[in-house]
């Protein structure tokens, strides 16, 4: 098993920063009258998700914190498919390109699951 030093060797941050900046190009298709609604709702909770657990890593001496983080990141991941859902339903992204990026936020949902149940309080 690696040695996880930084919040950036968790798999689940390094695929949801992956999906947050894949997302954030194919934004910018998106109609410029979506800028400062769509575009920005898609781009912010689907940053959020990575921001939370790097965030939840730098309190992870306490159990509880750190999973309060892992619970909120889940929230942003659950407001990025909604925010999805728009932009099919806009016809702002092809279907095949939705399905891709829908499952990828699905998994990265299962995997912050697995995170909260498993982790277990920080030893220095």
């Amino acid at each position: 098993m690696e040695m996880i030093k930084s919040y950036k060797d968790l798999k689940v941050h390094q695929a949801a920063f992956s999906l947050a900046m894949e997302l954030c190009w194919l934004t910018r298709k998106f109609p410029k009258e979506e800028i400062h609604s769509l575009r920005s709702q898609v781009v912010r909770c689907s940053r959020t998700v990575s921001a939370n657990i790097s965030e939840g890593w730098a309190k992870r001496e306490y159990e509880a914190v750190f999973k309060q983080q892992l619970i909120n990141a889940l929230g942003s991941n659950a407001e990025t498919e909604n925010w999805l859902n728009y932009a099919i339903e806009c016809k702002y992204i092809e279907q095949s390109v939705f399905e891709r990026v829908l499952k990828q936020n699905d998994e990265i949902g299962k995997m912050l699951t697995k995170l909260h149940k498993n982790w277990t309080t920080y030893e220095k």
